[in-house]
């Protein structure tokens, strides 16, 4: 058994991990070919955060998605540059909407620069993406817009926060779905779909990518509570110093209201007050780390992945299938 990094995937097949190592290889040539500009500054911004590294968690699934057609198929390593792009240019913008300071441990293109460069180098990735799209045909443009659609819809969801009468769980697993499912749902289809594999197949790895998707973004509302920067690459706390009400905070808000502990109440106070003062943030992060919802959320994303993994049951027994299999205790391994 071999590892595939970045992710630490288990790979029980050499001729199979060959493939996927030189899939990410190609990817990352076509990431640093994607984000040149005749602009010098460009390039060095569009280019901070790939050259920064990263899981490459989209790029993975597209490329073990792949194994059950052809994976050398033409589209199969651009389609993975469009998601992985796609994905960078959501990080631009998500790091001015958090003010973030730390991206993939180096600094945000916002906290390097300003705002206005963050923004608009997030701009020139979906530029690119959409650039790289037109060559893969109608039917994939209209996948990938469907997917941006539901993830800008899912982030205005979460600024909107909940409708009167909503449930906070729901909503936020509706935001997730959008946020995070959508991107990592195509990723599974477009692997599956650029390889000409069946329908069925296509369909089956998308299922398996939004829940999948949703286990991950998961494991990083916990990782955003547990892991230290060195872990994460990011800000510690991020979430809860912006007031961004992850599943954490929204499963002890939700046991506060239920038995009105006071300790559950007053850490729910102090969430609800200013965490740009250090000392409070560095309180709220200690008492999250100790309290049972860290934990429930644990178990949330075992389910999800549990979810993701059961189905793959459909698809015939071969060593991507169960590369994905694995991937899905990566993900929980995330959260310990």
């Amino acid at each position: 058994m071999t590892v595939v990094e970045p992710f630490g995937l288990n790979v029980r097949d050499q001729a199979l991990e060959a493939d996927v190592q030189a899939g990410l290889a190609a990817v990352e040539a076509g990431l640093l070919d994607a984000t040149k500009s005749e602009v010098p500054f460009i390039t060095e911004a569009a280019q901070h955060l790939v050259r920064a590294g990263g899981k490459r968690f989209r790029p993975l699934l597209v490329m073990l998605a792949a194994q059950f057609g052809d994976p050398y198929a033409p589209g199969v390593v651009p389609s993975a540059v469009v998601v992985e792009l796609t994905h960078l240019a959501t990080l631009y913008h998500d790091d001015v909407m958090d003010e973030a300071e730390v991206r993939r441990g180096v600094d945000s293109a916002n906290a390097r620069w300003d705002n206005s460069v963050a923004v608009l180098t997030g701009d020139f990735l979906f530029a690119r993406a959409s650039h790289i799209l037109a060559d893969l045909g109608p039917e994939a443009v209209r996948i990938q817009a469907e997917a941006f659609e539901r993830l800008v819809t899912g982030q205005i969801l979460e600024t909107a926060g909940p409708r009167d009468g909503r449930d906070p769980v729901g909503h936020y697993l509706d935001v997730i779905a959008g946020k995070t499912g959508s991107l990592i749902a195509v990723s599974g289809r477009f692997g599956a779909m650029m390889s000409g594999a069946d329908e069925s197949v296509v369909n089956i790895l998308t299922q398996y990518g939004e829940r999948l998707g949703t286990a991950f973004q998961l494991a990083d509302d916990v990782l955003d509570i547990a892991s230290d920067s060195h872990e994460s690459g990011k800000t510690p706390g991020t979430d809860l110093r912006e007031g961004i009400p992850t599943l954490p905070v929204l499963r002890l808000r939700a046991q506060a209201a239920e038995y009105g502990r006071p300790d559950d109440l007053a850490l729910v106070e102090l969430l609800s007050g200013d965490l740009t003062d250090d000392a409070r943030h560095a309180e709220a992060l200690r008492l999250m780390r100790a309290h049972p919802a860290l934990e429930q959320v644990r178990q949330d994303t075992v389910r999800y992945a549990e979810e993701a993994r059961a189905s793959l049951a459909p698809l015939p027994e071969c060593f991507a299938k169960t590369a994905l299999e694995e991937l899905c205790g990566a993900v929980v391994h995330r959260v310990g």
